[in-house]
């Protein structure tokens, strides 16, 4: 199995920061793609920020320009620098890793999720 684990999420007031992390353990040949999700009560889960293996980024519209997601291929571990933050981007927040695990032929993809962690913007 591959697991997420993520860290970093708590109440911070409008126009404040956060960093979230999330690491990832088990079975991992590779991981093509890291990102951070989010959803909030009542709403659909929506995707906020990737980063491939290589580098490659993708934002939300709503985030570019003040979430920037980076990688530690190293240490397996993605993280989501959040500033200027506002209160509609109160949620859930998810971690994500898609890759390959190790140890079979053909290569076995997996899509791996982690627990979620709460951030709340609030004055």
């Amino acid at each position: 199995q591959v697991q997420l684990v993520e860290s970093g999420g708590g109440l911070v007031q409008p126009g404040g920061s956060l960093r979230l992390s999330c690491a990832a353990s088990g079975s991992i040949f590779t991981i093509n793609v890291m990102g951070w999700y989010r959803q909030a009560p009542g709403k659909q889960r929506e995707l906020v920020a990737t980063a491939t293996s290589g580098g490659s980024t993708n934002y939300a519209d709503s985030v570019k320009g003040r979430f920037t997601i980076s990688r530690d291929n190293a240490k397996n571990t993605v993280y989501l620098q959040m500033n200027s933050l506002k209160p509609e981007d109160t949620a859930d927040y998810y971690c994500n890793a898609a890759g390959y695990t190790r140890g079979g032929f053909p290569p076995k993809r997996f899509d791996a999720w982690g627990q979620g962690t709460l951030v709340t913007v609030s004055s």
